[in-house]
């Protein structure tokens, strides 16, 4: 059985992200100033490894990837490593979608094509099989205990992000390592989102992790009129219409809910096969109304 979520705020759950990778990027950008200039210490780190207070985040690969070097199972590396590992089983690849300063970043690109070249979508010139995520996983692993050395925690986009920045107000420069970061944007001109889809490695484990995720985009099927826009506004290029929104890559982001016209997709929570709900939306959808509701 899928329950529905309220979805009266149609065409917001971009905006409310939009926020969300706004406040979170602000963490990371702010957050080296105030350890150098004020003494403030509260929040400590980046997304790779992220302190607040006594609380400590450790991203699910980086973990991985100090136990496969270490050879040791650190009890509190496995504790941080809980609640982003947690996440991701209910909600999927939700730190991709919502709070990676490098989606953000790419945001803010898409942004500024289209206001500069006038165009609603952005399309992606070159095309690659979406299973190379797993590859990307997998090569890093494998080249992980072949080096014995932490692979990811050096040249992780998302967490160079913050390096470049605690860097630049530390020590007044920035790391070469950074270039991977304009890269990996500069990707984005050919294909949208193309680390994100294809290069990834922790957004495949959070992918991996995410397969059987509680919250899903759900599609009422009697309604749909399949005029082919959620599969147009997607960043990784999924085809909601044939039931790519419930797949382990979709990142949840709600770009595909927003921009339905006949508000056909929805956020659900799943807790029996998708095919259930949609029966019972067809029954629904199908069955006479009370004019007087």
């Amino acid at each position: 059985m899928v329950t529905r979520t309220k979805d009266s705020n149609r065409s917001r759950y971009s905006a409310y992200r939009f926020l969300v990778q706004t406040a979170a990027f602000l963490v990371i950008l702010l957050n080296p100033f105030a350890n150098y200039y004020l003494g403030v210490n509260f929040v400590q780190g980046w997304y790779q490894s992220l302190g607040i207070g006594k609380l400590w985040f450790v991203s699910p690969l980086e973990g991985i990837e100090s136990i496969l070097v270490s050879k040791l199972i650190y009890l509190p590396l496995l504790i941080g490593m809980a609640i982003p590992v947690l996440l991701a089983l209910f909600l999927g690849r939700v730190f991709c979608g919502w709070i990676c300063p490098i989606n953000y970043l790419s945001e803010i690109i898409d942004r500024f094509r289209r206001f500069l070249f006038r165009k609603r979508f952005i399309k992606d010139w070159f095309v690659l099989p979406k299973y190379l995520l797993w590859f990307a996983l997998i090569g890093e692993l494998v080249l992980t205990m072949v080096l014995g050395a932490p692979i990811f925690v050096w040249l992780s986009p998302p967490g160079l992000v913050g390096r470049e920045i605690m860097m630049a107000v530390f020590f007044r420069t920035l790391a070469v390592e950074g270039v991977v970061v304009l890269m990996v944007l500069t990707m984005n001109l050919v294909t949208r989102r193309f680390y994100c889809r294809y290069l990834c490695p922790l957004g495949g484990l959070l992918a991996f992790l995410g397969s059987r995720r509680k919250l899903v985009v759900a599609r009422k099927e009697p309604v749909c009129k399949e005029c082919g826009m959620c599969s147009k506004v997607c960043p990784l290029g999924l085809d909601p219409l044939n039931g790519e929104s419930r797949a382990s890559y979709c990142w949840n982001c709600g770009e595909c809910v927003d921009i339905c016209p006949d508000r056909t997709l929805g956020f659900a929570w799943r807790t029996r096969p998708m095919e259930d709900f949609i029966l019972h939306q067809a029954q629904s959808d199908s069955r006479p109304r009370d004019e007087s509701e």
